[in-house]
């Protein structure tokens, strides 16, 4: 049975985490590009379906084209970040559930019905975003999450060619102090949940 984390390991994924708007200089390594991986892989999806699939942008033209599909406010944090990573979307994940999946038929679950194939890729997708997030401040590393890019613009140059499609993107580097904002209200228990 697994024991809680101590207060420091929960202020670093949770308590005192911030999400980055500025990155130092400090490079990510490809070695710490697939620990994350192999952290975040772990993290549960429905039938392990695993529809995420991750491009990490880190050169310098890579990086201009994705800040070019960004909001004015995105683009200086995707220039400045190490590595960004555009977290996608297989629409035809369910091909690969005979693998991933050997207990059930799950690939017979979404044939033919399109509107479980979205919302079980983008659900799904949207888990291993936030595993990434996760596993990317347990190995002591910062994030920046964030929407407000053209989808479909990022879909045509970053996954030309598949049945992939981007779900949201996330900064990932040594981050910058100065460069978070005051924390914003967290309500408390009462306010958001109910017990029945």
């Amino acid at each position: 049975m697994a024991e809680p984390l101590n207060d420091v390991a929960l202020d670093q994924l949770f308590r005192t985490a911030r999400s980055y708007n500025g990155y130092t200089d400090k490079p990510v390594s490809h070695e710490q590009m697939d620990a994350i991986w192999e952290l975040m892989k772990f993290g549960p999806t429905s039938a392990n379906m695993l529809p995420a699939r991750l491009v990490w942008v880190e050169s310098a033209e890579a990086k201009a084209k994705l800040a070019s599909f960004s909001s004015a406010a995105n683009q200086a944090k995707i220039l400045s970040a190490p590595v960004t990573v555009i977290i996608g979307m297989d629409l035809e994940f369910y091909n690969l559930l005979p693998e991933l999946f050997p207990p059930a038929d799950a690939r017979s679950w979404f044939l033919g019905n399109d509107a479980l194939i979205e919302l079980s890729a983008i659900r799904n997708s949207s888990l291993q975003g936030a595993y990434l997030i996760l596993a990317a401040r347990a190995l002591g590393l910062d994030t920046g999450p964030m929407s407000g890019f053209d989808n479909a613009a990022v879909d045509a140059e970053f996954f030309a060619g598949t049945t992939i499609k981007s779900n949201f993107i996330a900064t990932v580097g040594y981050g910058e102090p100065s460069s978070v904002f005051d924390r914003l209200p967290r309500p408390g228990f009462d306010r958001f949940n109910t017990i029945k």
